[in-house]
């Protein structure tokens, strides 16, 4: 399924608000992940930004669409074919990861004990609460209520916006919630 849909789209997909908006934060030449990258549209614009960027997905498609890509723009990426709920990230090895549209509630310990200290964890994905048909149907691939906060409450909160169903559901940054969240 992923690789038809990764096959078939028309571009390489859009820069996370999370990472675009706070992509400040983060010191040119720190090692980063993009995690279940997909097309890479998050991985390219790290590696632009001056990152050590690594980018995993399960998708051979995906991760073929990235590397070709990377090597049009000049950009060095490493991009693997890996499955992240079998095989995540090793502890304390990203001074920052990317999660985007992709959850693994199971995932999450592993993806914090990813970090180095003082790394960064920039997540962004649906949530129940939605005005709109955007996302996965299924409540197992959208958070609940503050549920980013809690999968990772090991980690100091910097950034943190879920919306929700609040007034004028016509306007604002609705259907999602972000994070950044530090290790200490």
């Amino acid at each position: 399924m992923w690789n038809q849909r990764h096959a078939q789209a028309e571009s390489l997909g859009q820069v996370a608000d999370v990472l675009a908006q706070n992509i400040h934060l983060i010191t040119p030449g720190s090692s980063a992940l993009d995690l279940a990258c997909g097309r890479g549209a998050n991985a390219l614009y790290m590696a632009k930004a001056g990152l050590n960027v690594t980018a995993w997905d399960l998708s051979p498609v995906a991760i073929a669409r990235l590397t070709a890509a990377a090597t049009a723009e000049g950009l060095e990426i490493t991009a693997k074919v890996r499955d992240v709920i079998a095989k995540p990230p090793e502890p304390e090895t990203f001074d920052l990861i990317v999660v985007s549209y992709f959850l693994d509630r199971g995932l999450a310990p592993a993806i914090a004990a990813a970090l180095k200290p003082k790394g960064l964890l920039f997540y962004q994905t649906y949530s129940q609460a939605a005005v709109s048909d955007a996302g996965p149907t299924s409540c197992e691939y959208r958070l609940d209520d503050n549920e980013l906060l809690s999968l990772f409450d090991s980690l100091k909160v910097r950034v943190y916006r879920e919306e929700r169903l609040l007034g004028d559901t016509q306007q604002g940054w609705r259907d999602r919630a972000m994070l950044v969240a530090e290790k200490l």
